[in-house]
């Protein structure tokens, strides 16, 4: 009987989830619990489940908050701004080199593992350039969501995350047999945007001249519209500090692959340090983190209300009872 209740439960939540009808919150803590009373269990039993669950999870829990605060500070310090623009500038003109770089520039600025920042970054900087080179604006998202998902397995992105709360296990200990896999995909995917602008570069070719040279004019009187309300705000950038900035993250990665010091207490002292030096104001300091407190909240509800779905149908026996039968 566990063993058919917990199958329901399992199979309801993710039918919930691919439909949209439930947020992952509700659906990995409502349908749980009431899985367990059907199962005949009480609400103070259920409630032991749940703190079992979260002991499991909170030290996830921790890193994603501060890592998700720490990344997007350096963001706003424009740590990674000198990168991307130096990129596009070696790249323009040239539909290989752009596509080569549309790689680099999403796996830099995926270092915070968050997927809105990546394509706010990405996009607005290089769909410009494609249009004036006449490229397919498909491929850019091709080759920002392929690059953004080899550099979603850092430990504070939330696939790796997820999965080191099932598994109880620190995600920096499952981060490091990963490195070596990220920088092949890297490469990989260089070998890709090679290709793919190869064949670009062909299609472009075999346009007709003054079909191109009619949307370019269109194409440049919307590109110059952009950049006048679009304009990116400065006034947070912190470019006197840029090494300073780049090596606390050097430490801080250093730090995370050496593996002897939790991954949350890491982000905290990078934090702890990076946060008062790019911006002294109390009041500065208490906007940077209220700007970036969502994106943190979210993920670490949703590895939180993991966490309460695992210790509820593993309190309970139904993942053992499951696993047994099958």
């Amino acid at each position: 009987m566990l063993s058919l209740i917990g199958l329901a439960t399992i199979l309801l939540i993710v039918i919930m989830l691919l439909r949209g009808k439930m947020t992952p919150i509700i659906a990995l803590v409502i349908i749980p619990l009431v899985a367990a009373l059907v199962a005949g269990f009480d609400i103070i039993e259920i409630g032991g489940f749940f703190d079992e669950g979260i002991d499991r999870v909170i030290n996830v829990v921790i890193m994603f908050i501060f890592a998700i605060l720490y990344f997007g500070i350096m963001q706003d310090a424009g740590l990674f701004d000198p990168i991307i623009d130096r990129m596009i500038a070696i790249s323009r003109g040239n539909v290989i080199a752009v596509a080569v770089a549309t790689v680099l520039i999403a796996a830099v600025a995926h270092l915070d593992g968050s997927g809105a920042s990546t394509f706010l970054i990405t996009i607005p900087a290089l769909l410009p350039l494609y249009k004036r080179l006449n490229m397919n604006p498909y491929l850019l998202l091709l080759l920002v969501g392929t690059s953004a998902s080899v550099l979603n397995m850092l430990p504070w992105a939330g696939p790796l995350g997820r999965t080191a709360a099932v598994l109880g296990m620190d995600a920096t200990e499952l981060w490091r047999p990963l490195i070596p896999l990220q920088i092949i995909g890297l490469f990989v995917l260089i070998g890709l945007a090679v290709l793919l602008g190869i064949r670009e570069k062909r299609r472009i070719a075999k346009l007709d001249p003054t079909a191109i040279a009619e949307t370019a004019a269109a194409q440049e009187a919307e590109i110059k519209a952009d950049d006048q309300t679009k304009k990116k705000d400065r006034s947070l950038a912190r470019p006197k500090l840029l090494w300073v900035n780049l090596l606390i993250t050097l430490a801080l990665i250093g730090l995370l692959v050496w593996g002897e010091i939790p991954a949350g207490f890491v982000f905290m002292i990078a934090l702890g340090v990076a946060l008062p030096l790019n911006y002294p104001k109390v009041k500065d300091q208490m906007e940077r983190i209220k700007a970036h407190a969502p994106n943190a909240l979210l993920m670490a509800s949703i590895i939180l209300a993991a966490g309460a779905f695992l210790g509820i149908l593993g309190g309970t026996g139904m993942l053992d009872a499951l696993a047994e039968d099958i």
